[in-house]
């Protein structure tokens, strides 16, 4: 697997960030049980940043917590049956799956870690977790997608033993 992480921000937080999202993406790609290796991109970025790219990818002038690029395209979540390795999506130098990209707001991890009451760590997974989840084809648009990914959500963290 083929994790790359990039940062535009200065990063402090009291953890090995590398490291825990080299974990939460690992644990994602597990319990998905995707059959392939996989390309996942994490980059590290401002308030200012997110706003940014948030207004020239989906027209919304405002910052938000994390944005999912998926570039796999799945009949349904989670459904990896008709992923061929010989799709457009795989990397012809390694031959791994290209699930997608993060953008992930530092600024954000601190402030929703205070406000929900939970350490950054945790908030942290729980973003990158989420976007994974994206990656994987799943959303939250209805009712119904919302409980599910919520409870894939909580179930691997649980695993993990990132609680809040």
């Amino acid at each position: 697997m083929t994790i790359n992480i990039e940062e535009e921000v200065e990063v402090s937080f009291p953890f090995d960030y590398k490291k825990l999202a080299e974990e939460v993406i690992c644990g994602a790609v597990e319990a998905e049980d995707f059959p392939f290796e996989a390309e996942i991109g994490l980059l590290l970025v401002s308030l200012e940043g997110i706003q940014e790219i948030n207004g020239q990818q989906r027209n919304l002038d405002c910052p938000t917590d994390v944005l999912s690029f998926p570039m796999i395209a799945y009949e349904s979540p989670g459904d990896f049956t008709k992923v061929r390795q010989e799709d457009d999506n795989f990397n012809p130098d390694t031959g791994e799956a290209m699930l997608g990209d993060i953008v992930l707001c530092v600024d954000k991890v601190k402030e929703q870690a205070e406000h929900f009451g939970h350490s950054e760590k945790r908030e942290f997974s729980f973003l990158i977790l989420h976007s994974m989840l994206h990656l994987f084809g799943y959303d939250h648009m209805t009712k119904e997608e919302a409980e599910i990914m919520e409870k894939k959500q909580r179930d691997i963290l649980d695993q993990m033993g990132i609680f809040r």
